[in-house]
């Protein structure tokens, strides 16, 4: 009788396991890259601003890194992801350069980075659109 009371609670803790194993692989999804054509007709310059004040907005910390590339940081209590933005007046790029505690690993990344991603590149849709709609002085 003990023998089977350890067998069932060994066969438990191993489904446990299991289950814990997985619920990490369901908060992971493939790293998300953004590239977004830009149609209407703006500068280099507001292209720059527009990715700024967006990233901004969302409290990414943004730094200019050089001619069409801005880092953006963004630190959320134990998690940080470093992404670089590379762009033009004709496009711009979200890429994925590293990050702190969001199991990033053989292309995939938690499901959190992916809505970060996302967000600012709605917001950086938006600045745009609104730029692109203000008549020039």
């Amino acid at each position: 009788m003990m023998k089977l009371k350890l067998k069932q609670m060994l066969a438990g803790v191993v489904c446990i396991a299991a289950l814990a194993g997985c619920s990490a692989l369901d908060r992971t999804e493939p790293v998300r890259t953004p590239r977004t054509i830009i149609t209407s007709h703006v500068t280099t310059e507001q292209v720059k601003e527009a990715i700024i004040t967006a990233g901004q907005g969302r409290d990414w910390i943004m730094s200019v890194a050089g001619p069409g590339v801005i880092n953006a940081t963004q630190n959320i209590r134990k998690h940080s992801v470093t992404v670089r933005i590379n762009y033009s007046e004709k496009d711009y790029s979200i890429n994925y350069v590293n990050s702190v505690n969001l199991l990033a690993s053989g292309g995939e990344i938690h499901r959190s980075y992916n809505h970060w991603v996302n967000n600012l590149d709605k917001d950086i849709q938006k600045r745009l659109a609104i730029v692109a709609a203000t008549p020039a002085k």
